[in-house]
């Protein structure tokens, strides 16, 4: 292919480096894929059009504006995929491995904006938690929200996923409204940057909401603020470098990090040879050590067995591995592709050595090349070690090869098993295979807290698991110690992070007002019935105050033996009145709920289109026959669906004749425009 020149996209404008390039090369033929470099970027003037133009054209954006915009760039991304495979390749990826990383990337942003257009408000301020009541009156309370930060976001990125790996993290950061300068690892930029291309040309994003520097950071750290984040994911050693920044320590700037990671697998003592959970772990134990070439932050680097099973776990992993094809991803057959770099290439060679001082080499043979597999590329055989007395090592537990390298070791019983997991540190993820819950209970209780995530594999799950190495949308990607402490995916969690949340206090009515949903004490306004309003013309507060009913015991007879809820409460008065709670025969709880809904609804046809649930609903008190209830309803939360219809949560209570309330529940219903 020809050589492509990387350029910087910065303050709206393509930018050539002006000197110093680097040269990235295919770890297929070893031949110049790329140069590239960031040598007369302005770093200042890149981080003052995010604050100045991008901060503020994405905080105008509502979450759902900001939801919309991050779909857009994952159809952009599909539709292009091929583009993006074919320089993937050139990283060494197979096209299994090209999927994970180019629409699982693409998956992310559409998995975020699912999540945005169902989980955020359509505004830009964030309501977290109920209010909290500050005084007797109640004229004075609290309300938790988050707000974006005002900031830019620094994201420092490997080079094994240079399109999941930019594109995850942009997800969560764009739906909090802060934009982001992204700096990609070089060795695999080109991806990285055509993925950018294509990000651009859809012109879903606003200007200064993303910018991109190819070459090296300069002094871009020099010039960040209390507002700004940085998020990182790669080495141990550059993250605590970074991390202790002078500017970074000196303005409190967030910092995220996702690093070194020694994840474990443990095969659970009652997966013996010849149990579905027994091939599941040894099939996932080679799948981790040869998907991209065995470099992912992901990938299990300790695999812990019974003693017992040891012999025949190795020679199950042996043999799968024996299967495994080495080469150029082009070709048919080829299963496992190169590893990024010859740098790479001498890095997991080292590692090796080390810890075969502790361990021995029981497959592969790091210093061959992998026979059939192009001459000049970076291609390395799986390499499976053995440690047998892994008390007594400590290289296995401290020293990562980040290839196709996982190290075999025994343990004596559960309790041996989790301390031995513990001695990694802290990990990203580590994974159980049984079929026996009080196994998986037990692991759990000891060895969660050391690890982001944890894969249970049994027989039920398996056929539909993503699998250990698979970090998903919806759940933390992170871990404690070693792994950096940080969470970059994990839902709505990692939009947090680039957002602050601030205690606010004031009045029910101006706190209503800021956070656009009603709460007790803030005005009501009782006229027209607010089933008759279009979700358009309803407004907070609209509130409908309903004639009273009064529960008769003939009531409560038919509706039990209508129901079929003969339950004795309702229908046997001295098996009631020995019940502390109720003292006498009581209405049933949906008894209530349906008079409630008779008294509320307007029956004719009109902007309310459905009825689609209840939340929050306590029963406060019984209504016992006699009593008369009647229902408050207010609008109190509005959230726009599409074009023709909106979602309208109302905050309903119902109350008896002494004005004592009997039900509390959230009603949800759904508004013409």
């Amino acid at each position: 292919m020809t050589m492509l020149t990387l350029k910087n996209y910065v303050g709206g404008e393509w930018f050539a480096a002006t000197g110093g390039l680097e040269t990235a090369l295919s770890a297929i033929t070893g031949e110049p894929v790329a140069q590239l470099g960031s040598q007369g970027v302005d770093f200042a003037a890149a981080v003052k059009y995010a604050r100045t133009v991008g901060g503020p054209a994405l905080r105008k954006m509502t979450f759902h504006e900001r939801a919309a915009m991050l779909k857009a760039l994952a159809t952009a991304i599909i539709a292009r995929k091929e583009e993006l495979y074919a320089l993937s390749a050139h990283t060494g990826a197979t096209r299994i491995d090209g999927w994970i990383d180019i629409e699982g990337g693409s998956g992310t942003l559409s998995a975020y904006a699912a999540r945005g257009k169902k989980e955020l408000p359509d505004g830009v301020l964030l309501l977290d938690g109920p209010v909290e009541p500050l005084s007797k009156g109640g004229t004075f309370v609290g309300q938790h929200v988050f707000t974006s930060l005002q900031g830019v976001a620094v994201h420092i990125n490997a080079f094994n996923f240079p399109v999941w790996g930019m594109l995850e993290k942009l997800a969560p950061t764009l739906l909090a409204g802060v934009p982001a300068i992204v700096k990609p690892a070089s060795a695999t930029a080109y991806v990285t940057e055509a993925c950018f291309r294509i990000m651009l040309e859809s012109g879903a994003l606003p200007p200064g909401a993303v910018q991109l520097v190819t070459g090296s950071a300069g002094d871009l750290l020099d010039h960040l603020r209390t507002q700004d984040v940085v998020s990182f994911t790669g080495s141990a050693a550059t993250a605590q470098k970074l991390q202790s920044h002078p500017v970074i320590a000196r303005e409190s700037v967030r910092f995220v990090a996702e690093r070194d990671s020694l994840n474990a697998t443990v095969l659970g003592p009652d997966a013996a040879p010849g149990t579905p959970e027994f091939d599941l772990f040894v099939k996932e134990v080679v799948r981790e050590m040869t998907v991209k070439a065995g470099q992912k932050c992901t990938a299990i680097r300790r695999t812990f067995v019974p003693a017992a099973h040891m012999d025949a776990v190795q020679e199950a992993i042996v043999a799968r591995l024996a299967k495994v094809k080495v080469g150029d991803p082009g070709v048919e057959g080829v299963t496992m592709g190169a590893l990024v770099s010859e740098r790479q290439v001498k890095d997991v060679r080292k590692a090796i050595s080390e810890l075969a001082q502790e361990a021995r080499i029981v497959f592969g043979d790091p210093e061959k090349a992998p026979e059939g597999a192009p001459a000049k590329g970076f291609f390395m055989s799986p390499v499976l070690l053995r440690c047998d007395e892994p008390w007594k090592a400590t290289v296995v537990h401290e020293r990562e090869a980040f290839g196709p390298v996982s190290t075999l070791m025994p343990y004596q019983d559960l309790a041996d098993a989790v301390k031995l997991c513990e001695r990694g540190q802290g990990s990203l993820v580590m994974s159980l295979f049984t079929c026996d819950p009080a196994v998986a209970t037990e692991v759990i209780v000891g060895a969660a807290a050391w690890h982001g995530r944890v894969l249970i594999v049994d027989r039920d799950c398996a056929k539909e698991s993503t699998g250990h190495g698979s970090p998903l949308p919806g759940l933390v990607h992170g871990g404690p110690g070693r792994a950096g402490g940080g969470e970059e995916l994990g839902g709505i969690r990692s939009v947090h992070h680039y957002m602050q949340r601030t205690a606010l206090q004031g009045s029910p009515r101006m706190l209503s007002a800021i956070g656009q949903r009603w709460m007790p004490g803030a005005p009501v306004k009782d006229g027209v019935h607010p089933f008759r309003k279009t979700f358009g013309e309803l407004a907070l507060g609209d509130e409908v105050i309903t004639a009273e009913r009064t529960i008769s015991l003939e009531d409560i007879e038919k509706f039990a033996h209508f129901t079929g809820d003969t339950f004795y409460a309702h229908m046997d008065e001295e098996a009631a009145k020995a019940n502390p709670f109720f003292g006498g025969r009581v209405a049933h709880g949906y008894l209530i709920l349906s008079f409630a809904a008779g008294l509320f609804v307007d029956p004719a046809p009109g902007p309310v289109l459905a009825n689609f649930g209840l939340d929050e609903l306590r029963f406060v008190k019984p209504a016992k026959p006699g009593d008369s209830i009647k229902v408050r309803l207010v609008a109190k939360q509005k959230k726009a669906r599409n074009k023709e219809y909106g979602e309208v949560r109302w905050d309903a209570l119902v109350t008896n004749q002494n004005g004592e309330t009997v039900a509390t529940y959230e009603l949800l219903t759904m508004n013409a425009m």
